[in-house]
Order: structure tokens, then sequence, then C-alpha cells
């Protein structure tokens, strides 16, 4: 009995040993925010989590998730979804869930106090808005294209009739027809920016029919553009393959 007993000390001793030097690691590789967000998830069994928050304010559906060195294993309704550990903010309950603080609207930016409510309301990172807008319309809240799109996210006029922009020429409305349209790509791509802007470019179904960022250079240079200078933490994953 007190040879068990002493095994057992010396097995718990061992893993306390590990554990130890796995945090003492992680610690000299990897900067304090970073290292406690990992931490914390070592800690963490992949129990019930509602909302996986990214950095760039988008939020994704999990049933779960699991710390693999600096990724995280995200489960989604139809499989997993890996990230770099960086690119995540928190993981929180649906009932304790907090929109992102956001910065103050930039005074140098056509419409900045617009967008910046849309960001707020939608957890679009803001930023991410500003480029859609100017590479739609040059924030040109009149600009009408040769397909028809219109105003300053260049809405569709079926597309303003789903989000229910009756004024397409109003500023406030465009802004948040379009970026509700945005954020229901990012929710139908579980939060692949990539797609979700070469979708709202191309369309859904043609990314669809591609199994991802179609062939265009129309399509490519758009995302490109408009993703060049985003920090790499804002495009959340990357543009994969669909299934």
């Amino acid at each position: 009995m007190t040879r068990s007993r002493n095994r057992k000390t010396r097995l718990r001793t061992t893993a306390e040993q590990i554990n130890f030097a796995i945090r003492a690691a992680l610690q000299a590789l990897l900067p304090g925010a970073a290292l406690c967000l990992l931490l914390s998830l070592l800690g963490a069994s992949p129990a019930r989590a509602d909302y996986a928050v990214l950095q760039s304010g988008v939020r994704i559906h999990v049933t779960g998730y699991q710390q693999f060195g600096d990724r995280v294993v995200l489960t989604v309704e139809g499989g997993t979804v890996e990230i770099a550990a960086s690119a995540l903010a928190a993981i929180e309950p649906e009932e304790q869930f907090r929109a992102l603080p956001a910065d103050a609207p930039d005074p140098n930016i056509p419409y900045g106090k617009l967008i910046h409510a849309a960001a707020q309301k939608s957890g679009i990172n803001e930023k991410v808005l500003e480029r859609v807008i100017a590479q739609e319309s040059n924030f040109n809240a009149k600009a009408i294209s040769r397909k028809r799109a219109l105003g300053l996210m260049q809405l569709m006029p079926q597309t303003a009739a789903r989000y229910s922009v009756r004024n397409v020429f109003d500023p406030e409305q465009n802004i948040n027809g379009g970026t509700n349209y945005l954020k229901d790509l990012l929710d139908r791509y579980q939060g692949n920016l990539v797609l979700a802007l070469a979708a709202y470019n191309a369309g859904p179904q043609v990314v669809e029919r591609y199994g991802g960022v179609p062939p265009f250079a129309e399509t490519q240079n758009y995302v490109r553009r408009i993703t060049s200078k985003l920090p790499a933490a804002s495009l959340s994953l990357p543009a994969l393959p669909l299934n």
C-alpha cells in the first residue's frame, strides 16, 4: 500500500513538473496577452462554449474547442475549424457575450460615425467596412454601377429589398444594409473574411461553385485590396476550399 501511494505521489509530481515546464516554455516564447489566452485554454477542457470571439470582432458559434500548441480547433456545426491562437480574443457563453470595444470613429473618414455605429452593432471590424465602401463606391453615396449596384456599399436592388433598405442612396440605410449582408456572409463562411468578401463581390453561388475565391481578376484584386493592410488576425481563417 505504501509503495503504491509513493508511486502515485511520484507520478503526480512528475505531471506537475511537466505542466510547469510547458508553461515556462510558453512564457519564454509568447507575449503576455497571447500567453494568458493560451494558458487559460490549456487549463480548459472541451466544454460547452457558445461563441468564439475573434480579434476582428467576428463571433463564431461553437460547441467546443481545444488548444494544440499555437493553434485552436473550434467545433462548429458540421465539423471543426482550426485557427491561430493569436486570432482568438475570447470564448464566451451566449448569455455573457459582449461586443468588443471599438475605437472612436475616425473624423477623417467620410460617414465615419455611421460606419462606426454599424461596426459596433454587427461586430465587424470598422476598418473592414471602411475598405469595403472605399472599394465599392469610393464613398460616393450616389454611385451607380453598370450592373445596377447602388450607393455606398453598392447594393443590388434585390439585396436592398432583402435588408429593408428603402432608399439605397441614404448613407445610413445603405451602410446598415450592406453591413448586415456582409455579416450574414461571415456567418455563412464561419467567420472567413476572405470568402465573405469574395461572395460580396462575386456572389455566394459563384464562391461555392468554385469551392473558394473564384479565379476572376476583379474578385481576387477586390479581396486583396481590402485585406492587404489588415492585421492577419482580422482575416480570421484561411481561404480554404469549401466542402
